[in-house]
């Protein structure tokens, strides 16, 4: 599927080196079918260096050479970049982009016709470590083939799920795509609290990070319900419901879905400005 297909990444900053690692690590696509361009030449000598693809300073060389074009720019850069490669995308190509809050219409309208498939995703950080969460939405018509190409690309830095509906990929991206933050503001906190009652900062960050990767690894291969793997640690009367107590009235839950809710709103707002 795609052992043949050459891909071609517009930019190639963080995210677009962390597909390029998973793709090579996945041995589905060998370095010689991979090509990227980035505005910084530094960049493009570090990205050859380390992962032996080919690379351009010119974004339409690598849409030329290209058969799956994975749009890794920022939001911001979406319209001059498509505005400078319109003229090289045809149909038989299929066009990925990773930028947030770039609708299905943005792209549609500033693409020639007729409009080659068009796929969003929207991965977080985690996956410059492969473990990363991505929301995939697929315009309408998109033949299995591209489909299935597209999920294969993003499960090689994680976990990749289909979202029905365009509007929610601006909750992906309030949830997963902003959601590590989240994660390392409490694995911060727990860390300070640690040092609070008395532990090294170094034994209170590892314990903080390791707590929050083993949970999370509980809550996947488990498959239990969140509050059924919260019950299995607190006891009656005990240490862990005297913490959510404290925790409860304090409104970390209304917090964090607050955090989720604002940031979904932001993302609809970034994606008017820019159409």
């Amino acid at each position: 599927m795609l052992e043949n297909k050459r891909i071609g990444f517009i930019g190639a900053g963080n995210m677009g080196e962390s597909l390029i690692k998973g793709l090579l690590k996945s041995k589905i696509v060998n370095p010689e079918r991979i090509a990227a361009s980035d505005k910084t030449k530094e960049r493009l000598a570090y990205i050859a260096k380390n992962y032996g693809v080919k690379v351009f300073t010119d974004n339409s060389e690598v849409v030329r050479g290209s058969d799956i074009i994975i749009l890794a720019v920022k939001s911001s850069d979406i319209k001059d970049v498509i505005k400078e490669i319109a003229g090289d995308i045809s149909k038989d190509k299929l066009l990925i982009t990773i930028a947030a809050g770039v609708s299905m219409d943005f792209l549609r309208e500033n693409l020639p016709h007729p409009v080659p498939p068009i796929i969003r995703a929207m991965p977080n950080t985690p996956s410059l470590v492969l473990e990363g969460a991505v929301g995939i939405y697929l315009s309408p018509g998109i033949s299995d083939t591209d489909r299935d190409i597209a999920v294969k690309i993003f499960e090689t830095v994680g976990k990749a799920v289909l979202v029905e509906k365009e509007e929610w990929m601006d909750a992906v991206t309030g949830l997963s795509g902003s959601g590590p933050a989240y994660m390392f503001l409490i694995m911060e906190a727990l860390s300070d609290a640690g040092v609070k009652v008395g532990l090294p900062r170094n034994v209170a960050n590892l314990l903080a990070i390791q707590t929050m990767l083993g949970s999370a690894k509980l809550a996947l291969e488990s498959k239990k319900h969140f509050g059924e793997l919260k019950d299995m640690v607190t006891s009656p009367g005990g240490t862990t419901i005297a913490g959510l107590h404290a925790l409860e009235d304090k409104g970390l839950r209304g917090a964090l879905m607050d955090a989720v809710e604002v940031a979904t709103k932001r993302s609809e707002e970034l994606g008017k400005v820019r159409e």
